[in-house]
C-alpha cells in the first residue's frame, strides 16, 4: 500500500541530516596522519557524491514541462523535481542507489502517484475552505529556519530541495492547508486496548529476542496509541485518495 507524504518537510529534514553527517565526519580527525587520511577519504567521498548527483539530476524533468493534469490543474516539472529529490534522498538514507533502472522506475511511479494524490487532496481542501494564514506561514517558516545553524546552511538546503523563497512559502502554505484538511476530514478510528496490547506484545517480544528489557506497558501506552492512530489515519487517507481518483480526470504526460 502506497503512503502519501507532503514532500516539503521531508526534503528539508533530509538536508539537515546530510549536513549533520558532514559535520560529524569533519570532527573525526585529531592527529595529522588521521587528518590526511580523512582528507583523502573525504575527497573520494565528495567525488562519489558529485557523480551520484549528476546521475540523479538526469532523472529530473524540464521545470516548465507539464508532467500531469489533474482536474484541469497542471503539475509542472519543478513540482515533480521537488518530490523526486525527496524520494532520491530517502533511497540514499536507506543505503540504496536511486539511479539503478529498477529504482528509477519505482521512484518515478511513486513521485507521480504522490503528486496526483497531493493535488487531489489540496483541491478538496480548497473546496472545503481550508486556508493558511500569513501568520501561520511566517511561524512555520521561522521554525523551519531554526533547524539550521545559519542562513547560508538554510539557503543551501533550499537549493538542494529545488526551492526559492517564494516557492518555499507556497510549499509551507500548502503544507498547512494539507494538514488542516487531513486533521479535519480524516478522523482515525478509535484505538482499542486490545490493539495497544497486541502492539506492545510484539514490541516486547522483539526487544526480548535482542536481549533488551522492554519498558512497562503503562510507560509507553500513550506513544503506542498515538502511533496506531496515525497508522489508521494514514490507511484511511490512502483509501480516501483512491476514492477521489475514481471521479477525477487524471492525464499523465510523462
Amino acid at each position: 500500500m502506497k503512503k502519501l507524504m507532503y514532500p516539503f518537510l521531508l526534503v528539508l529534514i533530509s538536508a539537515v541530516l546530510a549536513a549533520c553527517g558532514a559535520d560529524d565526519e569533519s570532527k573525526s580527525a585529531d592527529k595529522k596522519e588521521e587528518a590526511k587520511t580523512a582528507e583523502t577519504d573525504q575527497q573520494d567521498q565528495q567525488k562519489q557524491m558529485e557523480e551520484m548527483q549528476k546521475k540523479m539530476d538526469k532523472q529530473k524533468l524540464d521545470e516548465e514541462k507539464t508532467v500531469a493534469i489533474v482536474n484541469d490543474q497542471e503539475i509542472l516539472g519543478r513540482e515533480y523535481n521537488s518530490v523526486l529529490t525527496s524520494s532520491q534522498m530517502m533511497y540514499q538514507q536507506m543505503g540504496q542507489d536511486p539511479t539503478t533502472k529498477d529504482a528509477a522506475e519505482k521512484i518515478k511511479e511513486q513521485t507521480l502517484d504522490s503528486l496526483v494524490g497531493q493535488t487531489l487532496l489540496l483541491q478538496e481542501a480548497d473546496k472545503k475552505g481550508y486556508k493558511a494564514s500569513d501568520e501561520e506561514v511566517k511561524k512555520q517558516l521561522d521554525e523551519t529556519k531554526g533547524q539550521f545553524k545559519d542562513d547560508k546552511e538554510f539557503e543551501t538546503a533550499m537549493k538542494q530541495a529545488g526551492l526559492n523563497p517564494d516557492s518555499l512559502e507556497k510549499e509551507i502554505a500548502n503544507n498547512i492547508k494539507y494538514t488542516k484538511y487531513i486533521n479535519g476530514e480524516i478522523k482515525p478510528g478509535e484505538v482499542t486496548d486490545a490493539e495497544i496490547q497486541k502492539f506492545y506484545d510484539e514490541y516486547a517480544s522483539q526487544g526480548g529476542a535482542e536481549g533488551q528489557e522492554p519498558p512497562k506497558l503503562e510507560e509507553v501506552k500513550p506513544q503506542i496509541k498515538q502511533q496506531l492512530e496515525q497508522q489508521k489515519q494514514q490507511d484511511m487517507l490512502v483509501k480516501h485518495v483512491e476514492e477521489l481518483k475514481k471521479s477525477a480526470k487524471i492525464d499523465i504526460k510523462v
